[in-house]
């Protein structure tokens, strides 16, 4: 389903306060399940999770596996599993194309250019998403405008021209204390890396805890610059 430019426009106007619940129903109203939401288990994922697990059970959840997650990560997925009696599929790498990379560039080549970091969260994380989204009218995503300055021209509702479908972020206006509140309001399960200094949890080798007073993504891809910090999947 197409939607015009205007049309976007007057339902980005529309939902630009309304809840997370109200932004779901009306993205089912338009493209009905034929969604799904994948997550990356941080704090503003979980939220979603438990909207979903409440009130949408029928949109499918999955998340990347990349090979080089915290163990604390891979304890998440069975905990939300449980308390939420829900099934999250999880995506893989291709094995040839990760063996290839591995075996020509080195276990760490992301350390060594901008270049080699990018191709491994190609092969690790943005082939895996275009398996999972494949043949999906939306997706959705759990990002924020005041994450990084890379999200700050994000709409509720936008056309993804990367992938080719649309891409829906119900928590855009979310602040960090209103995640964290509701986290805690709602007992949410959530990663215990979030209690020792990291706010924004990806891959193992890649993520490091922050300081008082650094942004929230400083501990993402920590030794490049803070315009260049996107795997691929929103940028």
């Amino acid at each position: 389903m197409k939607i015009t430019s205007d049309e976007l426009n007057l339902l980005n106007h529309k939902l630009e306060n309304a809840s997370v619940e109200s932004i779901l129903k009306e993205i089912i109203g338009i493209f009905g399940y034929n969604i799904a939401f994948a997550s990356s288990l941080g704090y503003e994922d979980q939220i979603i999770t438990h909207y979903i697990a409440r009130h949408f059970p029928e949109i499918r959840i999955f998340t990347l596996d990349t090979g080089r997650l915290f163990p604390e990560t891979y304890d998440l997925i069975d905990r939300t599993k449980s308390r939420y009696k829900i099934n999250v599929e999880i995506f893989f790498p291709d094995r040839l194309e990760t063996e290839k990379m591995v075996n020509d560039l080195g276990v760490n080549l992301f350390y060594e250019s901008i270049e080699n970091r990018k191709l491994c969260c190609s092969i690790r994380k943005t082939q895996s998403l275009k398996r999972a989204i494949n043949g999906l009218d939306a997706w959705i995503t759990g990002l924020r405008r005041d994450q990084s300055v890379t999200r700050t021209d994000l709409k509720i509702i936008e056309f993804d021209q990367i992938n080719g479908l649309y891409k829906i972020n119900p928590l855009l206006n979310w602040t960090e204390e209103n995640v964290t509140n509701f986290v805690q309001e709602n007992n949410i399960p959530y990663n215990i890396l979030h209690d020792q200094g990291f706010p924004s949890i990806g891959c193992q080798p890649c993520t490091r805890a922050i300081t008082d007073g650094e942004d929230v993504r400083a501990g993402r891809w920590w030794w490049e610059m803070p315009d260049q910090k996107e795997c691929g999947l929103h940028k």
